[in-house]
Formats: C-alpha cells, structure tokens, sequence
C-alpha cells in the first residue's frame, strides 16, 4: 500500500537496530515534513472518494506499540526523539524531561501527559484504504518513525482529535496548521490513503497559511 513498499518494513527494522537511549534534542520534530509547495503538489495526486468500511474498524488491527531497540517500544521512543533532556529508567519509561507540544503550544514536564498522535488516525486510515491491508503493513503504519506520523502531543488535546480529519479538527495554534497540513499529506500520499472532498479542501485552506 505504501509508494516505497519495498522499503518500508527495513527502514522500521533499521530503525529498531540503530535506537538508543540517548536524549531527544529540543523540541524535535517527526521527521519527512515536505514543503509547503512539495505537499500541495501531493495533494493534487491523492484519490478523492468516498470512505468505507466504517464497520469493520478494530484498534487491535493495526499492533502498537511495537518493542523498538531493547526495553524501548516505539511511544517511549519518539518520547526521547521529541523531548528535550529526557532520561529514562531501565524500563525505558521516562522519568524526566520536557515536552513541547505542538498543536497547542503547551509544554510539560510529566510523560504521563503526553499522548503519541497518529497524525493521520488508525480509524481515518482504515477508512481511507487500510482495510485492505495485511496486518504487516498495520503494523508499520501505526509505528512508523521514518515519517511525520508520530507526534508528541498533550494527551487530552489527542483525545479531542480523536479519529476526525482536518474538516472537523485543525490544531488550536494557527501558526502550526501548514505544518499539520504538510505532515498529513505527506503520510496519506506515502501510504496511497485516499481523502473525502470536504477534507481536501480544509487541507487546501491550510496549507494558505503557510
């Protein structure tokens, strides 16, 4: 389903060989953010069509989160890729450090109020063609570290989220939308997802702030 299929699941393997507990620099960002200009040139290429198979969704379809490099799984990593002096236990579990995040402008210094986003959620992939996948290819999807899909957020601007699209949700920060905008297109043209016609077009609107 994914443009580089081929590459997908050994980029996700090079990633669990090469993670390591060092610290996350400040305020980093999920990698693979097309421009502006790059993500609108994508935009145009995506299937516009009706969603599906609403019914058959189940979290449990797509595995997360996966074990990454040794006690570490794949939200304790992007917590250090994303934080800013993070140390951890022998658990990987996050013990100090801080968050920025990004949709809201808060920062915080307790993981327990950092929630990982999938940029574009589980549920809006599964409707947009991920049903047709093998769970391998889930899998992926759901902890993939090569692109902007993962993001750490504060956790009950997440929940607020929830499964919607950018029609029904945009991050409170207006000065973030052409970043958000640029990241959910780049994983929606990365895996081959389609979009809804009200949804191109709040990604158009976005990406007009930039």
């Amino acid at each position: 389903m994914r443009r580089v299929v081929t590459a997908a699941l050994a980029a996700l393997t090079a990633v669990l060989l090469t993670s390591t507990l060092t610290t996350g620099t400040a305020w980093a960002v999920p990698p693979g953010i097309p421009s502006p200009s790059t993500a609108a040139a994508r935009l145009d290429t995506l299937t516009v069509e009706s969603e599906s198979h609403q019914d058959t969704y189940s979290r449990t379809l797509f595995p997360h989160w996966i074990t990454i490099s040794g006690t570490c799984n794949t939200r304790e990593t992007v917590l250090k890729r994303d934080g800013s002096g993070v140390v951890v236990n022998s658990s990987c579990a996050a013990v100090s450090g801080s968050w920025y995040s990004p949709y809201d402008g808060a920062t915080w210094t307790a993981a327990s109020d950092i929630d990982i986003d999938h940029m574009v959620p589980l549920a809006e992939a599964w409707r947009s063609g991920a049903w047709a996948w093998t769970t391998a290819q889930r899998q992926a999807f759901a902890n993939d570290l090569d692109g902007p899909q993962l993001w750490a957020v504060t956790d009950n601007v997440n929940q607020q989220k929830s499964d919607q699209d950018p029609s029904t949700w945009q991050p409170s920060l207006p000065g973030f939308r052409c970043t958000y905008a640029s990241a959910w297109i780049q994983v929606k043209w990365a895996y081959d997802l389609t979009l809804q016609s009200s949804e191109k077009a709040a990604l158009q609107d976005m990406l007009s702030s930039c």
